[in-house]
């Protein structure tokens, strides 16, 4: 399985993209050969896509083009989680025209509903294995889903996802990823809300791997009551920084692997994370750097092999001991 974090199309990208026949798929085309080899492929898409008929907007509402999920599609990527605190930003014609948009790519979602049923556990079966992802966010940066319609994305709160996650057990999934979209922004560090939900989530016994974005850098990775949780994975594609605010490892994230295995007794089971880092390359299109594979090659031409040293440092310090070597 391969996972990423947050697909973030800030300004200058559209405009890169929309200026482009290729759209946005140019700046995956680094890390699709290990996209795709993955039996099942999860990013996080932040942003909804703009409603048809309406402007493009990013900051701080964003609308995008539609084109980014072709881009996803084509990098191979099969599901994305969709709740974050960019959700409602272009309404309820937003969160469908996102559904809509990732489904015309045959890309599966989790986190934004057209129906009441779309927001329900759904099971889905990789090489045998039935699976469920789940998805969630820590809010909406202020804005509130209609009272009649708060069906429509998910907010973190662990009675909820402990129920979703027993429901998608009595559906038959033989293991549940959840995704959540939590952290402060900017920090390595986890905050309260990370360590506790993470802690009730992995004893439940029903909750089988954890994926985070958010926090815009990259954050630890640790084994939670038996259970991994990946609690940050850093921006894959974005304009950060932007500003003094925002540090150089805003464009430091990675495709984070793990493999899927049953046990002696049919559990299924997640091996040790492997961490493949990854830079943004502003100066050069935006194109999603697979570090590792640059640095190790002697064709690295037309590449800053200084900025990705410093950002394999970077990454290092947080994820030193699951990078692949």
């Amino acid at each position: 399985m391969a996972f990423v974090g947050d697909i973030l199309p800030h300004s200058p990208l559209v405009a890169r993209a929309q200026g482009s026949e290729q759209g946005f798929s140019p700046m995956f085309e680094d890390i699709a050969p290990l996209v795709a080899s993955a039996d099942l492929a999860i990013c996080h898409l932040e942003t909804p896509i703009a409603p048809q008929g309406e402007e493009l907007s990013t900051f701080p509402f964003f609308g995008v083009p539609p084109t980014i999920t072709e881009a996803i599609a084509k990098a191979g990527f099969d599901r994305c989680s969709t709740a974050s605190n960019h959700t409602y930003d272009r309404g309820l014609k937003g969160i469908d025209e996102t559904v809509n948009a990732l489904l015309a790519n045959n890309v599966a979602q989790s986190g934004m509903a057209r129906t009441p049923r779309e927001i329900e556990p759904q099971t889905f079966s990789v090489k045998g294995v039935t699976l469920s992802h789940l998805s969630y966010t820590f809010s909406y940066n202020g804005l509130s889903l209609p009272q009649d319609q708060e069906w429509r994305s998910a907010l973190i709160n662990t009675d909820r996802i402990l129920r979703d996650a027993r429901t998608a057990r009595e559906l038959g999934a033989d293991a549940v990823i959840v995704s959540m979209h939590w952290g402060n922004e900017m920090s390595h560090q986890l905050n309260s809300q990370q360590v506790s939900v993470a802690d009730a989530l992995t004893e439940s016994g029903d909750v089988d791997l954890i994926v985070g974005h958010h926090a815009h850098v990259v954050q630890p990775i640790e084994k939670v009551n038996g259970v991994w949780v990946m609690y940050g994975m850093g921006n894959v594609l974005s304009n950060l920084p932007t500003d003094e605010r925002w540090p150089a490892s805003s464009q430091d994230a990675g495709v984070f692997t793990i493999t899927m295995r049953h046990n002696k007794a049919g559990k299924v089971l997640f091996d040790t994370p492997v961490v493949h880092p990854t830079w943004v390359d502003k100066q050069n299109g935006w194109i999603i750097r697979d570090i590792t594979k640059l640095l190790a090659s002697s064709n690295t031409s037309g590449v800053n092999t200084r900025e990705l040293e410093l950002s394999l440092g970077r990454t290092s310090r947080v994820l030193g001991e699951f990078i692949t070597p």
